[in-house]
């Protein structure tokens, strides 16, 4: 990687090497620092120019933005702590005013919102036979963006974390009380400040979400100790952190380490570096120019594309869009990563007129740095998202390609990573988990006098036992003559006529209106509190 950086970096001369230099060392930090001595060695990163921060929703350097976070993270336990509760927070849980906090938004109509949460939850209560049957308009649902209050738990189902949950009861729990690897923990905490520090629940040091966030990143490092802990994955699991509790938020994060993204947070970065590769030629398809003017000045894709793909675009982009592309990201898995590097590369080097102001290296790695609020703009991008021709067929192929001549030139990968799995879809296929077949829910249970029987068939016995109560309460009432012979029910079946009361009796006095209805209600009050238990709506 070290050669690449070079590549990145040696045609600059002067006083902008050393700018450029800087530049490549942010645009790796997340790989440079995976120890404590190359993370300290390296410094943080230093903001975009102009205020903007191309949409990062956090400050890593030592100059004022930085200082204003240790304020704040001095502040108290929490937000609410020592007077400051009348700070204004907006719709996504920053400061208003902050470098997190977002101007005018487009709000969906409340009309619209109900109609889309009643629908997910139709959807998340009825999960497998959704994915089983109707996998297409999930996947329209979540372009079309997650409800806010079920956004985290659709994240959980969508990535299979749930199923992992289920599967190992306790087992983080378990990881949360042992006490971990030194050489990890230090590293960890001094990376939590550093995470969407103008967010009310990571405002504070040693506030409820910094401590979550390092039970997180610790508990990780246990279940996955040959890859420990890399610096990009704190902003992943803090991202999770702000729609459920920890528990899910882990089994969330193994979930993009090794299904979504497997081998982007190991050693050697191999997995990042192939994807770079992949992105590049991919590139030359969707937008010529920006090839080769990137081809021209020896731009190593390392050095614009590592941190939007290795946090997901988490500090890359508005909020608003970061939620967006994350709801199409666990629904259609790594493709959405792509597409969305290449319509920011599209759009900010397409044409001719944007490369007037990207003369040099510098230039054109400052322009991909401060991206255009435009091209970013939620709306807009995610539509180019939606329509641009990037299929997981086409990733795969490239992959393949890359992979060879990776071989050709370098010999084999020294991390063997597992297969990168597209989407929900491809995930709950591999591991589809300990869940009973599908079948119908009985939702509505028919009196027995209504419940239809074939010729052949006989009443189960919970009809049998409702028709000898109704039998009992109308010979109570009105003790009518005993029928000789055998009747013969609606259905067409013939009963004797101790098991099916008399004619009139059915008639006049029908089967007690409050038996059936107090059944109903208590079958589905155990349904819905047997759903509410088993999910967590985290708001």
């Amino acid at each position: 990687m070290g050669a690449a950086r070079g590549r990145g970096v040696g045609s600059v001369g002067g006083g902008r090497a050393a700018e450029a230099a800087e530049v490549a060392a942010g645009a790796l930090v997340a790989g440079a620092a995976r120890m404590a001595k190359s993370s300290r060695e390296n410094g943080p990163r230093a903001p975009a120019a102009g205020g903007s921060l191309s949409g990062t929703r956090e400050s890593l350097a030592q100059g004022p933005d930085a200082a204003t976070a240790d304020e704040l993270s001095s502040l108290g336990s929490d937000s609410e702590a020592n007077g400051f509760a009348e700070r204004r927070i907006d719709k996504f849980g920053f400061i208003v005013g902050s470098q997190g906090a977002e101007g005018a938004l487009e709000e969906v109509p409340l009309e619209v919102l109900r109609q889309r949460e009643s629908k997910w939850l139709d959807m998340l209560n009825n999960w497998d036979k959704w994915m089983a049957k109707k996998h297409k308009k999930i996947r329209l649902r979540c372009q079309k963006g997650i409800p806010p209050s079920l956004r985290g738990r659709a994240w959980q189902y969508l990535s299979g974390g749930k199923v992992k949950l289920q599967q190992n009861p306790g087992k983080f729990d378990e990881l949360d009380t042992s006490p971990g690897d030194p050489k990890w923990l230090d590293v960890i905490e001094r990376d939590l400040h550093r995470q969407f520090p103008f967010h009310e629940m990571f405002v504070s040091r040693g506030g409820h979400g910094q401590q979550d966030l390092f039970r997180v990143l610790k508990a990780y490092t246990l279940y996955r100790p040959e890859e420990g802990y890399c610096q990009a994955q704190a902003p992943i699991a803090a991202v999770l952190l702000m729609h459920m509790p920890a528990e899910q938020a882990f089994w969330c994060l193994v979930q993009v380490c090794e299904k979504y993204l497997p081998g982007y947070y190991s050693e050697k970065l191999e997995a990042i570096q192939l994807d770079g590769e992949i992105l590049f030629s991919l590139l030359q398809k969707v937008s010529p120019v920006a090839h080769k003017h990137l081809s021209r000045q020896k731009i190593d894709p390392l050095l614009y594309m590592t941190e939007w793909f290795m946090c997901a675009f988490a500090r890359t982009l508005p909020w608003s869009s970061v939620l967006r592309v994350w709801d199409m990201f666990f629904c259609e898995g790594v493709k959405i990563i792509f597409r969305v590097g290449l319509v920011l590369l599209k759009h900010a080097l397409g044409s001719p007129e944007k490369l007037k102001a990207c003369q040099g290296q510098y230039e054109t790695i400052e322009q991909l740095r401060s991206l255009s609020p435009k091209i970013m703009q939620e709306a807009f991008l995610v539509q180019e998202v939606i329509e641009l021709p990037v299929t997981e067929r086409q990733i795969e192929r490239e992959h393949l390609i890359q992979l060879r001549r990776w071989q050709e030139t370098r010999g084999e990968l020294e991390c063997r990573s597992p297969p990168r799995m597209h989407g929900a879809k491809a995930i709950l296929d591999a591991e589809p988990g300990p869940r009973p077949a599908l079948q119908p829910s009985p939702s509505i249970r028919l009196p027995p006098d209504t419940t239809l029987l074939s010729s052949k068939a006989k009443p189960s016995k919970q009809v049998q036992k409702e028709q000898r109560r109704t039998k009992a309460s109308g010979q109570m009432e009105k003790s009518p003559a005993p029928t000789p012979g055998t009747v013969v029910t609606a259905s067409g079946d013939a009963c004797p006529p101790q098991d099916v009361p008399p004619k009139n009796s059915v008639s006049q006095d029908p089967v007690p209106q409050d038996s059936a209805p107090q059944d109903l209600v208590y079958h589905r009050s155990q349904e819905s509190l047997t759903s509410q238990e088993s999910e967590d709506t985290y708001l």
